[in-house]
């Protein structure tokens, strides 16, 4: 069983090893937020035409309040797939083993004595980010960034500025994370973007500073999937200038 990060949006940012094991594939279970490009139109090969997935696709989509399959399913399905000789291939969005339960899926195989390739992809939590003209890390700005999910306890994250916090399925929590955050003594004016949709078409950055952030993201209509990043690196971003806070669209 192969374990494919598939990137963080575009169809080709996915590690050529991946798409090689995706084209060799008789299942592909696949995630939420995989390249379904992939699985639509497949890659341009290299002698030219599309080096396409002809395997049978198998969905196992989880998104807040409807669940294809839940976690022991997937995991039974690998399993089973993979027992009966065939070469599966799960297929996630990002990186694998970056919140994303592969860690727990490789383990279910393995335990099943199934062998696990882990095919690592890029990682939205930095990749997005850059899409959007922020470095996580940045001399004087930031020496270190840490990745949460909104659902984690954000009380014990560091409280400077000069540390990127970046994260991850926050839309829905995303008051009560602010909430938390200036009550555990983050600065207010630390800067914010949110990027929705990263590596797509329609990617949109919304930036602000932290107390502003659940009323400007109200207002732009902000919505999943997105990566939200706090800090001074937020800075660097061309979208700074259009930045937006109460009641204004700068400042």
């Amino acid at each position: 069983m192969a374990l494919i990060g598939g990137g963080p949006g575009a169809a080709d940012l996915i590690t050529v090893r991946g798409q090689r094991l995706l084209a060799q594939a008789d299942v592909v279970v696949t995630d939420a937020l995989a390249p379904r490009a992939l699985l639509d139109e497949g890659l341009p090969g290299p002698a030219g035409g599309a080096s396409g997935v002809g395997a049978e696709i198998i969905d196992a989509s989880k998104r807040r309040g409807s669940h294809t399959m839940d976690q022991r399913d997937i995991d039974a399905v690998l399993v089973e797939r993979a027992l009966r000789g065939q070469r599966v291939v799960r297929l996630k969005g990002g990186d694998p083993y970056v919140l994303g339960r592969g860690g727990e899926e490789a383990a279910a195989c393995r335990s099943s004595g199934v062998p696990v390739e882990v095919v690592p992809g890029v990682t939205s939590a930095v990749a997005v980010p850059a899409a959007a003209g922020i470095p996580v890390t940045h001399r004087g700005l930031s020496r270190g960034f840490t990745v949460v999910t909104a659902h984690a306890d954000l009380g014990e994250v560091p409280r400077r500025r000069d540390h990127t916090l970046i994260l991850l399925m926050g839309v829905t929590h995303l008051e009560a994370s602010v909430g938390v955050l200036l009550e555990t003594g983050h600065d207010p004016a630390t800067p914010v973007a949110v990027i929705e949709r990263g590596y797509h078409p329609d990617q949109r950055v919304t930036t602000t500073v932290l107390r502003c952030l659940p009323d400007v993201a109200a207002r732009v209509g902000v919505s999943a999937p997105a990566v939200i990043v706090i800090g001074d690196v937020v800075t660097v971003s061309p979208a700074w200038a259009d930045r937006v806070t109460a009641g204004s669209t700068a400042g």
